[in-house]
């Protein structure tokens, strides 16, 4: 197919090449169509026989292709590559050289079936995943008894139970039982994860050691495994910039070439040179000008790499944003929840003139009734030393700033240091300490007992395991980093400084971080935005490209940004962007490649310096390569 369409029958098979109906058609005319030339050229078959041979093998290995062009020529109004090659064969076949019309329709036949071919493996490796997940379900009943039901059946609310070993039929939540599954088909991440009551699980997931009883989020066709295959189809046919003006330049300059191939016949005719000769020089223009390979150079590249990504948990969605990923010179990271696990953890306890025990039961009460994400931190770091509450009476919240309890009798006071700056509190003393640890990031909450100082509570939110090996792999490929955040300067520095992160902007609001983007952009090139896909909306939409981190399950965050990376790894950004540069790299190669075979061939064709059966050779030769090496762009290390 000369534009790189996926015909339906492409689109759903998985079997052996061979009985592609494409690749059969066109190897079965060519052992027709080899063995009468062979036979011929020994003397043992008659020519007119050999003839007849060719004759049938046009058809065979021909049928396919032409049967596009004519509807793209007589449904659409468009002259296509197919147009060109019908017209070639139909030429040659006029002028007698059958065995170069036969040559022309078994060669092109066969790179156009094996571009289709190669189109739909990539399908079928994503649509296969869909056979990870079972096609039926043990669901609970109302009375507790189990029953095999289709998968396609179960809506939000019913319960099923999965056993040690077997894959989930679709979305859910864990209603009791732990286990560690493995989300490789979501999440491409093979390394099981813990669940335990409560938590999301996705379709396909294989599951470990423990029996579990699940309650159904989304139905089959909704499920996070469905949508991915989905999103990674449709992003496939869409095209970026580069592959639209190839296009549009077909969709010229193939006209273009069939006009002066009828030039070439009519003017020496009208001017009383010989028609076969010129007939036969329109014939070989028409087979070597004929711009295949580069129509084909960056579909196959695009498409290969989506496919190739996909598979690996990241949602590329479209061949626009594959180019992106190609150019990208640096990329921007929201701190919280991105660059950092989103939950605040107590790092150090400094209790002055009262025990550890007594000063973390007295803040665990005067914060055990906040969401704020530090009152948690407080409150768990008491949990998991195994000390309870303070009975906390008299509460009131001082906004933004902390709280007041009375404990015991006594008031007690929890804030930053602002308040009880504010507040002309004696903590004179302890400002050098609270500064230090301010400058490693981290957030001070000071207790007071009455009017005295009581305690200092550092917390801090902890990067990501890997963050500084992405930050790290990031800087090999050439690309800049930079951390956007909402925190102050002191703790945004502090944790760009540990993760070796180029450029800090801290202190930022929803709109700020879009201004911020925008400015790294013009400071250093294209940029590549990275958060968690509903509160970074904004800056994701405004970057050269935006990519939504653990992504899997969130519809807000799979419909959010142009890439969503569907695992909490940060490793995943790199390997998006190497996956970008290599089809950007293969594509380049392609269409250099392929405008120098028809720079080449043109003149030979026009000045008689080639024949038809040359032309067909180096014209389908190109096309195959330009295929095989399209379909390197969905091959990288994963490393």
């Amino acid at each position: 197919m000369g534009h790189g369409e996926l015909s339906e029958k492409a689109a759903g098979f998985s079997g052996p090449w061979w009985k592609f109906p494409p690749l059969r058609n066109a190897l079965v005319a060519g052992v027709l169509a080899g063995t009468a030339f062979l036979l011929e050229i020994l003397g043992v078959l008659p020519e007119t026989v050999a003839m007849w041979a060719y004759i049938v093998a046009i058809p065979v290995g021909g049928a396919h292709w032409m049967r596009e062009g004519a509807e793209e020529l007589f449904k659409h109004g468009e002259v296509g590559i197919e147009v060109l090659m019908i017209a070639a064969t139909g030429g040659a076949a006029i002028l007698g050289m059958w065995d170069e019309a036969a040559a022309l329709v078994v060669l092109y036949g066969a790179a156009e079936g094996l571009e289709e071919f190669t189109y739909a493996r990539t399908r079928t490796a994503i649509r296969a995943l869909l056979d990870l997940a079972p096609k039926e379900a043990r669901v609970l009943s109302a009375s507790g008894e189990e029953k095999m039901v289709p998968a396609a059946s179960l809506k939000p609310g019913d319960r099923f139970v999965v056993r040690p070993g077997e894959s989930l039929p679709t979305d859910g939540k864990i209603v009791q039982g732990q286990s560690s599954l493995n989300e490789s088909p979501v999440t491409g991440e093979s390394v099981p994860v813990d669940k335990n009551p409560g938590d999301a699980v996705f379709a396909a997931s294989i599951n470990g050691e423990g029996a579990l009883t699940i309650e159904v989020t989304k139905a089959f066709a909704d499920n996070t495994l469905s949508r991915i295959i989905h999103m990674v189809e449709t992003a496939q046919e869409e095209k970026g910039r580069a592959q639209k003006w190839i296009e549009r330049f077909g969709k010229r300059y193939t006209p273009a070439v069939l006009i002066a191939a009828v030039l070439m016949i009519c003017v020496p005719w009208l001017m009383g040179l010989p028609l076969e000769f010129w007939a036969r020089r329109a014939v070989v223009l028409l087979v070597a000008a004929a711009p295949c390979a580069l129509i084909m150079s960056l579909p196959m590249a695009m498409a290969a790499g989506i496919g190739a990504a996909g598979r690996r948990g990241i949602l590329i969605k479209g061949g626009a944003h594959l180019e992106h990923l190609g150019i990208i010179k640096v990329v921007a990271f929201d701190k919280t929840g991105t660059l950092t696990a989103g939950k605040p953890v107590v790092t150090e306890v400094i209790p002055l003139g009262i025990e550890e025990r007594a000063l973390l039961a007295a803040a665990a009460g005067l914060e055990h009734n906040s969401q704020h994400p530090l009152a948690r931190a407080i409150v768990d770091a008491a949990k998991e030393r195994g000390i309870a509450p303070a009975s906390a009476q008299d509460f009131r919240s001082l906004t933004g700033a902390g709280a007041q309890a009375v404990i015991e009798g006594v008031q007690w006071t929890v804030g930053s240091p602002k308040l009880f700056a504010e507040r002309g509190s004696a903590m004179a003393t302890h400002e050098a300490r609270i500064a230090e640890l301010q400058s490693h990031g981290k957030t001070v909450v000071l207790l007071a007992l009455g009017n005295e100082l009581r305690g200092l509570i550092a917390i801090q939110d902890q990067p990501r395991p890997e963050a500084k090996a992405a930050i790290a792999k990031l800087h090999s490929l050439g690309v800049k980093t930079a951390m956007l955040t909402g925190d102050n300067r002191r703790t945004g520095e502090a944790i760009a400084r540990s993760l070796g992160i180029d450029d800090v902007r801290a202190e930022l609001k929803p709109d700020d971080k879009v201004a911020a983007v925008k400015l790294l952009h013009t400071q250093y090139g294209p940029a590549l935005m990275v958060g968690d896909g509903v509160n970074d909306a904004p800056a994701l939409a405004s970057a050269t490209c935006g990519a939504a981190m653990g992504a899997a399950g969130t519809d807000a965050a799979l419909e959010a940004a142009d890439v969503a990376l569907m695992k909490d790894d940060l490793m995943k950004v790199a390997e998006a962007l190497a996956r970008g540069k290599k089809a950007r790299q293969v594509s380049q190669q392609n269409i250099v490649f392929s405008i120098a075979v028809l720079v080449a061939m043109i003149p030979l064709a026009v000045f008689g310096v080639i024949g038809v059966a040359v032309a067909v050779m180096v014209h389908e030769a190109a096309e195959l390569l330009a295929v095989a090496n399209g379909a390197r762009a969905g091959r990288i290390s994963a490393d």
